[in-house]
């Protein structure tokens, strides 16, 4: 199977400068490519990549002779390209909104090959394209790749590529197991096992107000207010990495000893709108976790079930199958009215749904 690997790079000061140009280019050529789609399209005409990036690269690039600067690798105007194209069929699909020119130090990122040739990898360093030797702070697996891409998050450069894994079938140590994720408890399982919600956003929130504060007052294009910047998003990338490597450990330890994982299909979106809710749902991460999921099960060898959105895995009682009219959200302990039946409010859904699969 196809997966993907991400890590940070150690760059040395030319190296950033040159990593930098590349986003620049990348970025200028996305929003080259907009601004002439956009144009066109007033015209009247019906644009695609492949007629901006043929008119763009025989009258457009010549005139740009910083695009063509030693060390500069010339694929990326082609995926910048390719990147614009594909926003523009998710916008047609109704997946995205309509694509937004790109700014300077927000999201900078470029592609890059190796002219059709695989480029091989593998160590502590790895042969760029044009831009020579780089090191990283972590072994890479030795293998493959037909592209790289390079971003930047703060000040710290990363790559990622992907490559054939082979898959690791585990030993499972249970059959089923029905997964309920929440606010209070992360994921309570039908094993009786429960992961808490450790609430990174929540946690770190005054240091985040507090570097915000500082660069706000901070004077406009000064020196000051890119090293307040810099602090602010190392600290987002931070609660970022920090949920991250939470549902890592959860889904891992779910894919790895259990045969089959009933989830429920959440109307996350529906669950935002709750303002008094937003923030804590935001910080867990569910479409993180069922995206994780999808792709260690093919890894570890184990089976997704996923439960209908209206299925009632919290109204149902787990001992005689008696359904609930209405069930509010501050009822933590779950009471059955017909037989008498009591237990955790989470746990009880878990092991309704736990039921689906056997079903």
């Amino acid at each position: 199977m196809l997966l993907s690997i991400k890590t940070k790079l150690k760059l040395n000061k030319n190296q950033e400068i040159l990593m930098a140009k590349h986003a620049g280019i990348a970025r200028f050529t996305y929003n080259w490519g907009l601004a002439t789609w956009q144009n066109l399209y007033k015209d009247g005409l019906k644009p695609d990549k492949y007629i901006l990036k043929k008119f763009f690269n025989n009258y457009v690039k010549p005139e740009f002779t910083w695009i063509k600067e030693k060390g500069i690798c010339q694929k990326i105007t082609q995926y910048a390209f390719d990147n614009l194209g594909e926003s523009f069929q998710r916008f047609f699909k109704g997946l995205s909104e309509y694509p937004k020119f790109k700014k300077k130090g927000k999201n900078d990122s470029f592609t890059i090959d190796n002219s059709g040739k695989p480029i091989p990898v593998g160590g502590k360093s790895i042969k760029l394209p044009t831009m020579g030797w780089v090191k990283t702070y972590e072994g890479l697996p030795h293998t493959t790749c037909k592209s790289i891409t390079i971003s930047r998050t703060a000040d710290s450069w990363f790559i990622a590529f992907s490559y054939e894994q082979e898959c690791q079938p585990t030993i499972k140590q249970h059959d089923v197991v029905g997964v309920d994720l929440g606010v209070k408890e992360l994921a309570t399982l039908s094993t009786r096992v429960t992961f808490p919600n450790p609430k990174h956003y929540k946690q770190n929130l005054a240091k985040l107000q507090r570097l915000s504060k500082i660069y706000c007052r901070k004077a406009s294009c000064s020196n000051n207010k890119y090293k307040a910047k810099i602090k602010l998003a190392r600290h987002h990338a931070r609660i970022t990495n920090l949920r991250k490597d939470t549902l890592h450990k959860i889904t891992t330890y779910l894919c790895k000893n259990h045969a089959r994982i009933v989830v429920e299909d959440l109307n996350i979106s529906g669950m935002l709108s709750n303002h008094k809710l937003a923030q804590v749902i935001a910080d867990c991460g569910f479409y993180e976790f069922k995206r994780q999921l999808e792709y260690k099960a093919k890894k570890f060898g184990c089976e997704i079930i996923i439960a209908d959105r209206w299925y009632p895995s919290s109204k149902t009682c787990s001992h005689c199958g008696h359904k609930k009219e209405h069930l509010s959200l501050s009822e933590r302990t779950y009471h059955c009215e017909n037989c008498g039946f009591e237990m955790d409010r989470d746990l009880n859904a878990a092991i309704n749904l736990s039921r689906l699969a056997k079903a």
